[in-house]
C-alpha cells in the first residue's frame, strides 16, 4: 500500500490538473471558430454600419473571422430572437440600438419573434449614445416644430416615417402627437436605410431619426434638420433647436448601440470581448468613425448596458403603455 501510494497521489494530481483548469482552457480556447454578429436591420444604416466596423477589428484582435449577418424583419425582433436562442458559447453575438428593449412591447400577438429584452440576452459592451432628430424633407415647407403642428392640425400633413414599430423613433413619434395634440400615423421602414432613401426622394415628408445617416443630405440641402430630441442641443447640431424650445414638453427620446449574447454566456468570454471592445473603441479611425454617425462613445463594463437596456425598457414601456403604441 505504501508504495503504491505515490502512485495514486500522482495519478490524483494528474486528475486534479486536467479537471480545474478546464474552465479556463476553454477562455483560452475563445474563439475557436467564426464569430457572427447579428444585425437585425438592413445594411446601410447606422447599426449595420458600425457593427461591420467593430467586427473588422475584433477580427484582427481575436485572430478569428468575424462576419456581420443581417437578419431582418418585425422591427427587429426576429434577429434578436435568433440570438436569443443560439448557444452561449460566444461565437453568436448580437449588435443593436434600443430598439431591442422597446419592439416586443408594441407588436400584436403573432407578428414578431417573441423574446425578454431583459432575461434572454447577456450585455457585453454599450459602445456608445446618440441623439434623436426631426428631419424632414427640403421641398415639404416643414422647416420648423410650429410649420410641422401646423401642417398636421390642418391636414396637410398625415404621417412620420421611422426604421420601424417599436423603436426609440416611433417611440418619439408618438410622444410628439401627444404633447402637440397632433395624430400623425407612423409608416414603419425596415431599418433607417429605406426611409432615407423615401425622404429625400420627396416620398415622405418627415423622418425621425439619428443624424449620421441624414448628415451629408443635410449639409447638401436636401433635408431640413428641424428639431433635436434631447434636454439640451446637441454639440453636433448646435443651432438645431431642442423640441422643449419649440414648446413641447417632455419629448426626450434617446438611443444607444451595444453588444449582447444568448443568456448563459460564460463570465470569462464576456470579459474577453468586453476588454477587446473597450480598446477597440479607442482606436482614433473607430473613434473618426462614430463621430461621422453622430454617436458619442460610451464604453466601460458589461452593467452599463445592461442598466441602460433596463431603464429603456421600463421608461419607454410605459410611455408605449400610456400612448396605447402598437403596431400596426
Amino acid at each position: 500500500m505504501t508504495a503504491r501510494r505515490p502512485l495514486l497521489l500522482t495519478a490524483l494530481a494528474a486528475a486534479a490538473a486536467l479537471a480545474l483548469p478546464m474552465g479556463k482552457a476553454m477562455a483560452q480556447t475563445y474563439p475557436s471558430k467564426m464569430i457572427t454578429v447579428v444585425v437585425s436591420f438592413p445594411a446601410g444604416g447606422d447599426t449595420d454600419a458600425l457593427a461591420r466596423t467593430f467586427a473588422e477589428k475584433l477580427q484582427a484582435r481575436l485572430g478569428q473571422t468575424v462576419v456581420v449577418e443581417n437578419k431582418t424583419g418585425a422591427s427587429g425582433t426576429i434577429g434578436n430572437a435568433f440570438v436569443a436562442k443560439a448557444a452561449p458559447d460566444g461565437h453568436t453575438l448580437l449588435f443593436t440600438p434600443n430598439t431591442i428593449a422597446t419592439a416586443p412591447l408594441v407588436l400584436k400577438p403573432g407578428t414578431g419573434a417573441v423574446y425578454d429584452p431583459l432575461k434572454d440576452f447577456t450585455p457585453i459592451f454599450l459602445a456608445g449614445t446618440q441623439s434623436l432628430f426631426l428631419i424632414t424633407h427640403a421641398g415639404s415647407g416643414l422647416n420648423t416644430v410650429k410649420d410641422v403642428v401646423a401642417a398636421a392640425k390642418s391636414g396637410k400633413l398625415s404621417n412620420y416615417a421611422s426604421p420601424g414599430s417599436g423603436s426609440p423613433m416611433h417611440i418619439l413619434g408618438e410622444m410628439f402627437n401627444r404633447s402637440a395634440g397632433t395624430k400623425l400615423t407612423q409608416v414603419p421602414y425596415r431599418g433607417v436605410a429605406p426611409a432615407i432613401v423615401d425622404l429625400v426622394a420627396g416620398h415622405i415628408p418627415m423622418l425621425y431619426t439619428t443624424l449620421g445617416p441624414v448628415a451629408q443630405y443635410i449639409s447638401q440641402g436636401k433635408l431640413v434638420n428641424v428639431a433635436v430630441a434631447d434636454p439640451q442641443r446637441s454639440p453636433l447640431a448646435p443651432n438645431v433647436p431642442t423640441l422643449a424650445e419649440a414648446g413641447l414638453a417632455d419629448v426626450e427620446v434617446g438611443a444607444w448601440q451595444g453588444f449582447m449574447g444568448p443568456k448563459g454566456m460564460p463570465a470569462d468570454v464576456v470579459r474577453t470581448l468586453n476588454g477587446h471592445l473597450n480598446e477597440i473603441l479607442k482606436m482614433p479611425d473607430v473613434q473618426a468613425r462614430m463621430q461621422l454617425m453622430a454617436l458619442i462613445p460610451a464604453g466601460g463594463e458589461p452593467a452599463a448596458l445592461g442598466k441602460i437596456n433596463q431603464y429603456h425598457n421600463e421608461r419607454y414601456g410605459k410611455v408605449i403603455q400610456e400612448t396605447g403604441i402598437m403596431a400596426d
